[in-house]
C-alpha cells in the first residue's frame, strides 16, 4: 500500500497492510467458499497479532463456537468471542485492527454461504429488511505529495467529477496556512464555489488554539465538514472546536471500540443534526463491535445517517447501503488496488449502486482480486 504521498502526520512511504482468506468447507461449483478481508488505510500491518494470536485461536476452536446455532453457516459474532478469548479490556491499539480485519473476510463468507450481497444480509438481519438501492461517496485525495502544487491539485479534482464524484476531500495542515487557503480555495473553484462539495481534513495535527484558528478561517467557506482538527482523544479540544466552528466537525476514525465512541459523544461536545463520525469498522474490532457502536448512539440521539466510516473500501460501501448510513468514503486514486471499488458499481452524481454479485465481491475488483487468489492458491 506503499505510496510518495502525506498527510499533515504521516507519509505513507512504507504503509503495509493485511490481507487475509478464511477458507470453508462450504462447496459450490466444485470448489470452497472463501470469505477475503484486510484493513483500512492509515493503520499498518497487523501481522504478529493475526498470525500469534487471532488465528490460531479461531483454528483451535470447536466448531460450534464458530457457527450459527442451526450449524448452516459461520457467525462472525460468535468468531468475534473466540478471537478475543484472554484479551484484557482496553488498550486497542492494533489488536483492534487484526480483529477487523478478520471479521471482514467472516461477514464476505456468511454472505456468500447465503448466495447474496453483503448489504442485503445486514438490512435483514438488523435493519428491517430496508437498505439504500445507493450510497452517497465522496473521493478522498488531495494528499500532499513531492513536488505537485496548485495546478496539480485542480487536475486531480476535476478527474474525480469526472469520474462520477461531485463532493471531495483535501488534506490541510501540512503547509503553512496561507498554502492551506490557496488549495482550498483552487478546489472551490474547480466544484464550482459550492462549499458543500468539499472537505477538509488536518488528521489530528492542530494544537487548540490551531484548531480554533482554522475553523474561523474556514467558517466562510461553507465547507462540508473540518475533518479531526486535533488529537482524536482529546475530547476537550474537540468540544471546544465545535463550540465555535460554523463548518460540522467530523471524526472517529481513530477510536477503536463502542467506549471509546461513547466517550467522545459524552465529552467531545459534538452536534448530533451536523457532524459527522466517521468510525471506521475493520480498525475498530469490525462490524460486530460497529453495530453495538450504532445502538450506543441511537441511545444518545444521534441518527445513523450522521455516520460516514473511514476507509474508503466496499466493505464499507455495504455497511452504510445495509445499515442505512450516511455515506461512504473513497479513494479511487490512492491505496490501490484496496481502495477500489467491484466491478459492476454504478457512480453517478455522487451515489453508488452496488452490485448484486454475493459477499463483499472483491473478486470482482480488478488487482484486488489477485491478492487474495495467491492467499489460496
Amino acid at each position: 500500500m506503499a505510496s510518495d504521498i502525506r498527510n499533515a502526520v504521516i507519509d505513507f512511504s512504507r504503509m503495509t497492510a493485511s490481507a487475509v482468506a478464511v477458507v470453508s468447507d462450504v462447496v459450490r461449483g466444485g470448489q470452497p467458499l472463501v470469505g477475503f478481508g484486510f484493513n483500512s488505510n492509515g493503520r499498518y500491518a497487523p501481522s504478529g497479532i493475526l498470525r500469534e494470536r487471532m488465528i490460531p485461536r479461531l483454528l483451535d476452536a470447536r466448531p460450534e463456537t464458530l457457527q450459527a446455532e442451526d450449524g448452516t453457516n459461520i457467525d462472525p459474532v460468535k468468531c468475534r468471542h473466540v478471537m478475543m478469548t484472554n484479551e484484557k479490556p482496553g488498550g486497542h491499539g492494533e489488536r483492534s485492527v487484526a480483529v477487523g480485519t478478520i471479521d471482514m473476510a467472516l461477514w464476505d463468507l456468511a454472505a456468500k454461504i447465503e448466495d447474496r450481497p453483503l448489504y442485503r444480509l445486514l438490512a435483514d438481519r438488523y435493519n428491517d429488511g430496508r437498505f439504500d438501492p445507493k450510497v452517497e461517496v465522496y473521493a478522498a485525495g488531495g494528499y500532499y505529495y513531492p513536488g505537485k502544487g496548485v495546478d496539480q491539485l485542480r487536475d486531480e479534482i476535476r478527474g474525480y467529477l469526472d469520474m462520477g464524484f461531485e463532493a471531495v476531500k483535501i488534506k490541510i495542515g501540512g503547509a503553512p496556512l496561507e498554502e492551506d487557503v490557496r488549495r482550498i480555495e483552487a478546489v472551490l473553484d474547480v466544484v464550482g464555489g459550492e462549499g458543500r462539495r468539499l472537505a477538509v481534513d488536518a488528521n489530528g495535527r492542530f494544537s487548540l488554539s490551531e484548531a480554533i484558528r482554522y475553523a474561523e478561517i474556514l467558517g466562510p467557506y461553507r465547507l462540508k465538514w473540518y475533518e479531526e482538527p486535533g488529537d482524536p482523544l482529546d475530547y476537550a479540544l474537540h468540544s471546544a472546536v465545535a463550540e465555535v466552528s460554523t463548518v460540522p466537525v467530523a471524526t472517529g476514525e481513530n477510536l477503536f471500540s463502542t467506549v471509546d465512541a461513547r466517550n467522545l459523544i459524552r465529552y467531545g461536545g459534538l452536534r448530533p443534526d451536523r457532524d459527522v463520525l466517521q468510525f471506521d469498522p475493520v480498525l475498530s474490532y469490525g462490524l460486530v463491535e460497529y453495530l453495538g457502536t450504532l445502538e450506543m448512539l441511537a441511545r444518545h440521539g444521534w441518527s445513523p445517517r450522521r455516520c460516514v466510516p473511514h476507509g474508503g473500501h466496499p466493505f464499507g460501501l455495504h455497511i452504510a447501503a445495509g445499515l442505512g448510513l450516511g455515506g461512504n468514503e473513497a479513494y479511487p486514486k490512492v491505496f490501490q488496488p484496496f481502495g477500489r471499488f467491484a466491478a459492476g458499481t454504478t457512480l453517478d452524481r455522487g451515489f453508488a449502486t452496488l452490485p448484486e454479485a454475493p459477499g463483499i465481491g472483491y473478486e470482482r475488483v480488478p488487482g484486488l482480486c489477485d491478492i487474495f487468489r495467491s492467499l489460496v492458491e
